[in-house]
């Protein structure tokens, strides 16, 4: 077989593959060389799968299930800007990963990745639920590697909310399916402007389970707690991997699916409002970049909502960017961690005396995520603003600046405030290791290489003339630049008068009550008061049966006993008449029988 043969073989496999072989690799690897061959090795090839794809749109038949088609590679241009987000997250968190040698979570991190990016190139509905529950798999290893009560005990419950997911989506799947005669996406949606988007009908019921899983996984409010559960009872490079996947894959699939719903817009606008709150409160900074995680989620949610061009290229470019500073803001605090054993702001401060380095990367994370004008977060949320700002979704734009303003409280200034300034709390760690230095060192780069010059990234973009031309006209002008600037010198304003004024809430060890409370310590309570009563209800139940069949008994004891009733007026012998009296009931009940 010659070489060019092989390439062409090559180009044509789902990119996911080749992380998902290196998770097998990684799984007997064995020394420095081995890890590093399957850290990097599995994302260099993804990415070589990439940039060699096949043409747009082309429908790659690998094979069939009850006689349906399946797709296991359709790649287009909304993929494609997902799937360079997933990769560039792989090679980032496999050279963080590299100062430890985890062969469990090695493999873990490498096939969570590779099923997250094999589920945005799948080309139909059976083969992205199975990827789909794939990450679920993968992910909730991560959890589990903690090793620690507290970390089993939110492994679960992460565990059994993946599986709700993936359960409501693979009914939503069947039912739609069948109903479609067919799960391939090429037959089931429209082509708007050259992107295969928002085919699934919200009414039918196979669409709306279909939603529902995937808004589970989207972190919607009230099913949000399993993010703020896991992310902060994982391992330090756990929480890094974790936070690339898993929301921006639900993005991904409710772009591809119900782009221009009209309920993503104030699903998504109230997902970027609550948070800020429990955020300001929360004083494990972990949990406090959890609850910035389903804030920005929001943001993207809201723009698949709009559905316009503009919007569509928003929530695609800020999810990629986010997987970037949201990685790098991770990848700081587990750091801290790592060095330090917490998180917890109220042990910490004073850090930047000797972690330097990662002060320097966390502010790059923190700038790039409060969207100050040259970062990333203000290229990619600009679009998402823009595409908001019109009479009609007015009080949506309020609750997104609202929002915007939010996050710059709570992660662009609070993290690295009391991480790093803040009171000297004491602790003097060695500076990160230097594959965590060099990882934070590359994601500061992009960030910085997506603020300054966000021409390249926009033309990855699935309405790429969309996105130049905002970036022409609207990007950097001087009102755009004007207005963010206020909005962020305003918030800085906030946390200084309120710190001066004593009014911020204290950092003190605590528990936070969200909408879990409702499932980890109501539904306990209530479970507990139903099964009380249901077991006195059993024993009533029993005592009442019991004393009807006692009667029952006696009574029949007194009518066919050999002095009873029947023996007094008829000639037969007790065992005959108890004889009797049974053929008789069975053949009651057989004539009584239908056929």
């Amino acid at each position: 077989m010659t070489v060019d043969r092989l390439l062409d073989i090559a180009v044509t496999i789902n990119p996911g593959f080749y992380l998902i072989a290196a998770a097998v690799w990684a799984v007997f690897a064995r020394g420095p060389g081995s890890r590093g061959v399957a850290l990097l090795g599995g994302p260099a090839l993804a990415l070589l799968a990439l940039l060699y794809a096949p043409a747009s749109g082309t429908e790659i038949t690998r094979s069939f299930f009850l006689g349906f088609n399946m797709s296991l590679y359709r790649p287009d241009s909304l993929s494609m800007i997902f799937g360079f987000g997933f990769v560039l997250a792989a090679a980032l968190s496999g050279v963080y990963s590299l100062h430890r040698e985890d062969r469990m979570q090695d493999s873990a991190g490498l096939l969570y990745a590779g099923a997250a990016m094999a589920a945005v190139f799948a080309g139909d509905l059976i083969s992205l639920v199975v990827f789909w529950e794939l990450t679920a798999v993968a992910s909730v290893a991560l959890v589990f590697a903690r090793q620690t009560k507290q970390g089993q005990m939110a492994g679960m419950r992460y565990l059994l909310i993946q599986l709700l997911s993936g359960l409501l989506l693979m009914a939503g799947v069947v039912l739609y399916g069948l109903d479609a005669g067919s799960f391939l996406f090429a037959d089931l949606g429209q082509l708007h402007r050259g992107v295969l988007i928002g085919m699934l009908d919200i009414h039918a019921p196979g669409g709306l389970l279909i939603l529902a899983g995937v808004g589970i996984k989207a972190a919607f409010p009230t099913f949000h707690n399993w993010l703020t559960d896991a992310y902060p009872n994982t391992t330090e490079t756990g929480a890094v991997v974790m936070s690339a996947y898993t929301t921006t894959l639900a993005v991904y699939v409710l772009a591809r699916c119900f782009a221009g719903l009209d309920w993503l817009v104030w699903i998504g606008a109230a997902m970027t409002v609550y948070p800020v709150f429990f955020a300001v409160m929360e004083n494990d900074l972990r949990r406090v970049l959890a609850y910035s995680t389903n804030n920005q989620i929001g943001f993207m949610v809201c723009a698949v909502g709009i559905g316009t061009p503009l919007a569509i290229d928003g929530a695609a470019a800020h999810a990629v960017a986010h997987i970037v500073f949201k990685g790098l803001l991770f990848m700081a605090m587990g750091a801290v961690f790592m060095r330090t054993g917490t998180t917890k702001a109220s042990e910490l401060g004073g850090l930047h005396r000797t972690m330097p380095w990662t002060t320097l990367f966390c502010l790059i994370g923190a700038m790039s995520i409060s969207a100050l004008p040259l970062f990333a977060g203000f290229s990619t949320k600009s679009m998402i603003m823009t595409a908001a700002h019109t009479p009609a979704m007015f009080a949506v734009w309020l609750m997104l600046l609202f929002a915007s303003a939010g996050v710059l409280e709570h992660s662009g200034i609070k993290i690295p405030y009391f991480a790093f300034f803040s009171h000297d709390s004491g602790k003097r760690p060695k500076e990160a290791p230097f594959t965590m230095l060099l990882a934070m060192g590359l994601a500061s780069a992009l960030c910085l290489a997506i603020g300054i010059a966000p021409g390249w990234f926009f033309e990855l973009l699935p309405y790429r003339s969309v996105a130049m031309a905002f970036l022409a006209q609207d990007l950097f002008t001087a009102d755009h630049l004007l207005v963010q600037m206020q909005l962020l010198a305003f918030a800085v304003l906030a946390f200084v008068l309120l710190k001066r004024l004593k009014l911020y809430p204290t950092e003190q060890p605590g528990v936070i009550l969200d909408i879990e409370w409702l499932w980890r310590k109501a539904a306990p309570a209530i479970t507990g008061v139903l099964g009380r009563l249901a077991g006195r209800l059993g024993v009533w139940a029993d005592k009442a049966f019991g004393r009807a069949g006692a009667g029952l008994i006696s009574g029949s004891g007194q009518i066919f006993a050999p002095d009873g009733v029947v023996a007094r007026h008829l000639p037969l012998a007790g065992a005959a008449i108890w004889t009797v009296a049974l053929l008789s009931f069975v053949l009651i009940l057989a004539m009584s029988s239908p056929g």
